[in-house]
């Protein structure tokens, strides 16, 4: 071979040498070349994941007040005793530095106080094992609680345009009793428990009792307590005792249970959001919790009674507009939220997921319908409307008797042959 040739096949050698070379560094990169994010969205969301994680944290710190004693519950929530005045409603800048206040002295004419017997209505305290005196019950707030909310914003709080007496607004149906026109200040009824099932994560089924001043537009004042199931609040499918409370139709103000600063609990045995038990069955036994709300003449504040006779505590009168002086709506009933995620009419039931004509161990009911008039007394109702949003879907009858007084039976399965 000639010098030449020798010295051409070497310089191509080389140039191949180098092309192979830097091709097999270009490859080692190619994967990071492949994955790196076209936008900064995209770059950016394991930071924004954090961020949110972070906020979420800090919101669970202020709301979950340290506990003096713990104790779970056989549905798996645990239940924290936190000393009274560190409870949340103190972190409301009206409240701060003070302490619950004593339960009122007097209660309606007409409640029977010879009833007032102590009760198991859930099943956190079915161990008989209690928050020591001086404490309050407050079912302990998770990262998942607040992960399935639509947002850290909306988390413990209910949707606008839900309390209507002419109408159903926003995907939200009822089937209620209701009176309006006059003044009142308070209201009772025992509501029938059941565990009605909820098809869709973003919709819940509600009995409850409501309080109601104010147009209902922007400044819609109510104070609520019941039972509901609530997939997306509680992550299960219990009926669960709950309260609630806004001041401007549920924009910015108000939420569910001890989830806010607003409602003062004063029992140390009963957990606002912890599971009901017993619960109904259809054609078998049927159980019923008392609600009473009232407006205590000497201070002004809506206390609630639930069970027999045990004071829960108060939404302070300062917290509200137009119930700061009466309310001029009681409405009785059931509420569910259809979402037709599906496309067509949900199958949440409400109540018993029966029909009104079904009658008792069938159908829902409320029992001892009554309102608290300007005197502080309970009075039966009159001049009762009834409203079903949806008849074909939930509907709801009344009636009365001497042992029942004003009752009604209400609910519904949702989608079926004649509501699609």
């Amino acid at each position: 071979m000639s010098s030449s040739s020798f010295s051409t096949s070497k310089s191509q050698w080389t140039k191949t040498s180098i092309i192979f070379t830097f091709v097999s560094i270009l490859l080692l990169f190619v994967p990071f070349v492949v994955s790196i994010p076209k936008n900064n969205e995209t770059a950016f969301r394991p930071m924004q994941e954090l961020k949110k994680l972070k906020r979420i944290r800090t919101h669970l710190k202020k709301i979950n007040k340290p506990p003096i004693k713990t104790i779970q519950s056989p549905d798996g929530d645990l239940i924290d005793c936190v000393l009274s005045h560190l409870q949340p409603a103190f972190d409301h800048p009206n409240l701060k530095g003070q302490k619950p206040l004593e339960p009122p002295l007097e209660r309606p004419n007409g409640h029977n106080s010879s009833d007032e017997t102590i009760e198991t209505f859930q099943l956190w305290a079915e161990s008989n094992e209690f928050c020591p005196q001086g404490t309050v019950p407050i079912r302990r707030t998770t990262e998942k609680d607040v992960l399935r909310a639509k947002s850290l914003q909306r988390f413990g709080r209910k949707i606008r345009g839900r309390v209507r007496h002419d109408t159903m607004s926003g995907g939200h149906e009822h089937a209620v009793a209701f009176v309006n026109g006059d003044q009142y200040y308070g209201a009772k009824a025992n509501i029938n428990v059941w565990t009605p099932a909820v098809t869709d994560p973003y919709e819940f089924s509600l009995s409850q009792l409501w309080v109601i001043s104010g147009s209902f537009g922007n400044d819609l004042n109510t104070v609520e307590a019941g039972w509901q199931v609530s997939p997306q609040l509680y992550g299960d499918g219990y009926p669960r005792f709950f309260t609630y409370w806004t001041t401007d139709a549920y924009q910015a103000t108000g939420c569910y249970n001890l989830l806010c600063s607003g409602f003062v609990q004063t029992n140390n045995r009963i957990a606002i959001g912890a599971a009901i038990s017993p619960r109904s069955s259809y054609k078998g036994k049927q159980f019923d919790i008392g609600i009473m709300i009232w407006k205590d003449p000497k201070h002004g504040h809506w206390w609630l009674q639930f069970g027999s006779g045990l004071l829960i505590g108060y939404w302070p009168s300062f917290l509200f507009s137009h119930l700061q002086r009466h309310a001029s709506m009681i409405q009785f009933g059931g509420e569910i939220v259809n979402s037709r995620s599906r496309g067509y009419h949900t199958s949440t039931q409400m109540g018993s997921g029966h029909f009104a004509d079904e009658g008792f161990g069938k159908a829902s009911y409320f029992r001892n319908l009554k309102v608290v008039d300007w005197d502080n007394s309970l009075l039966p109702l009159t001049n009762l409307h009834l409203l079903a949003d949806h008849p074909n879907c939930y509907d709801i009858k009344a009636g009365k008797n001497n042992v029942w007084g004003n009752y009604i039976y209400y609910g519904g399965p949702g989608k079926n042959g004649r509501c699609q």
